[in-house]
Order: structure tokens, then C-alpha cells, then sequence
């Protein structure tokens, strides 16, 4: 049985999330929500996380998952907002606390215990679990960052950041922990899944000479197509295309807001002693 599957494009951070729903049971799980935050005067909004509420109602259906695919760079996570009108359980891969530890005296975070506790739920490779009468199972997708993994339920796969459009290539390395090297092994993984298998990214930013944004592609077509890592690219010309890019690119915008909120399953910063959350930017440190 395959999963129904919404897409939600959040086009401030051009993130896309996924509702996937068994058809049969109707229970779901939602991928890489988003919570909606203007950097300018702080505030945080819910919209585009409603929006999710609103389709699970309309499809009369149960959300019993909250899953990320990573501690993302460029957007905040809605999976604490989620969790707390839905009840469904959060989940990311267990090599969160890799992440945990490197970003906990980055912000001088003394409330974060760097053990993924922050989670219900910490995923190794291989790991299956239900979405109703769905199995889901969980691959271990490293390189954009070391916690980076990929959730397969059905015909589906959901990959994160590890992959774009084939008109736009693969995710960046040079995060800590990231490996250019490492990240072309977990996508030749994703590339001997079935040809057919649908393939759902996390992110597209318009290739240039493309006027609309696409999230939905398959393996056949990455392997074709895709400009940076298509069939017939060898690991080594992959890393050295992929080390050069990454020292032109700018930090995401938010990398600094994000983490603080993502390393957290979603939640912000404990209140200070007058009440009010406060985001940290540490000077000097990335």
C-alpha cells in the first residue's frame, strides 16, 4: 500500500513539508514542518502549521507522527507547535545528538542535554515503524549533515536536504560534521531504490531557466538528469565539484535563529527571569 501525499510549500524559506497519510486507517505523520518567523521583528506565527491542522482535519484523519528529517539550517521547526495540538510523537535520526553537541556551547545552551531526549522518538538506520497500516522505514542519509536521515513509506521517499530537483543537484557539506564524500554514498544509496520510487525533497529554489517551483521527482529521473550527481559521476569528481561549490556559499539566513530551536524538537529557548524568550546570536563563532 502506498501513502497520500500533501505537499505544503512554505515560500519565505522555499521549505517544503509533506502530510502522508495511510488511506486505509487514515493516521499520518507530518515531514519537516515549518514554523512561521519574521527575523526582522522576531515574531513567531503558526499559519503555515494550521494549514497542516486543517488538511489532517479535512481528511478526517490522526497525526501520530512529527518527523524531521535533520536540525535544519533555514527555517524553524513547528514540530513542538504540532505535538502540542495534536498529541503525535516527534521523531529524528539519533545522530541528533551529534548535532546537539557541537551547537550547545555554540549558544551557550546550559538548559540542552545533547542526548536527543528532546525527541520521543531517535532513529537508527533501519528502523521501521507504522503510520497506521503503513510501515515506514528509516535510511541513514549522511552528509549535508551527520543526522541527516531519509524516511521511506511505500512508494515514497522523503529525503530532506540531501537531494534537489535534478535540474538543481545536491545540498551543501561544509556544516559541522557534513562530508562531501560521505554525502555522495548516501545518495547512490537513495539511487538503488526502485526506479519508480517517488522522491519528495525538502527545498527548491527555481534552477535558473525554471519559472515554478517542484518538489516531486523519482530515482530514475535523479539518475538521469541530476546535474551534479547523475549516473556515470564518480565519487571523486562529485566531492571535488561539490567542495568548490560550498566555499562560494553564503551561511542561510537563519542558520542562527534555527538551530536554537531545532536542536530543541521544536521548542524555543526556556524564558529568562523576566519572562521573555530570547534568541542568541553569538558573535565571531561560525
Amino acid at each position: 500500500m502506498n501513502p497520500t501525499v500533501q505537499a505544503f510549500f512554505h515560500e519565505p524559506t522555499f521549505t517544503v513539508s509533506y502530510l502522508v497519510t495511510d488511506p486505509e486507517s487514515r493516521k499520518a505523520a507530518v515531514i519537516d514542518p515549518v514554523l512561521d518567523f519574521d527575523p526582522k521583528s522576531g515574531r513567531t506565527g503558526h499559519r503555515s502549521a494550521d494549514a497542516i491542522l486543517a488538511a489532517v482535519s479535512a481528511a478526517k484523519a490522526e497525526l501520530v507522527w512529527i518527523l524531521e528529517t535533520h536540525v535544519h539550517a533555514d527555517h524553524l521547526s513547528a514540530a513542538g507547535y504540532l505535538k502540542s495540538k495534536s498529541g503525535g510523537r516527534t521523531g529524528i535520526g539519533a545522530a541528533v545528538n551529534t548535532v546537539q553537541r557541537f551547537f550547545k556551547p555554540v549558544f551557550n545552551a546550559a538548559d540542552l542535554e545533547p542526548d536527543g531526549r528532546q525527541f520521543d522518538r531517535l532513529f537508527g538506520d533501519g528502523d521501521r515503524f507504522p503510520i497506521g497500516a503503513l510501515e515506514a522505514q528509516v535510511l541513514h542519509t549522511p552528509g549535508h549533515t551527520p543526522a541527516c536521515i531519509s524516511y521511506l513509506v511505500g512508494d515514497a521517499v522523503f529525503v530532506g536536504d540531501t537531494l534537489f530537483m535534478p535540474d538543481y543537484g545536491t545540498a551543501r557539506c561544509d556544516f559541522p560534521g557534513g562530508s562531501a564524500r560521505t554525502l555522495y554514498r548516501s545518495i547512490r544509496r537513495l539511487l538503488s531504490l526502485p526506479a519508480q520510487t517517488r522522491m519528495f525533497l525538502c527545498h527548491d529554489y527555481k534552477a535558473p531557466g525554471r519559472n515554478h517551483f517542484v518538489w516531486e521527482t523519482t530515482v530514475a529521473a535523479q539518475r538521469a538528469q541530476n546535474l551534479h550527481i547523475h549516473d556515470g559521476i564518480t565519487e571523486d569528481e562529485f566531492v571535488a565539484m561539490r567542495e568548490t561549490r560550498d566555499k562560494t556559499l553564503d551561511m542561510p539566513a537563519l542558520i542562527l535563529p534555527s538551530i536554537q530551536v531545532n536542536m530543541r524538537g521544536g521548542e524555543l529557548p526556556p524564558a529568562e527571569d523576566n519572562g521573555t524568550v530570547y534568541l542568541r546570536i553569538p558573535l565571531n563563532r561560525l
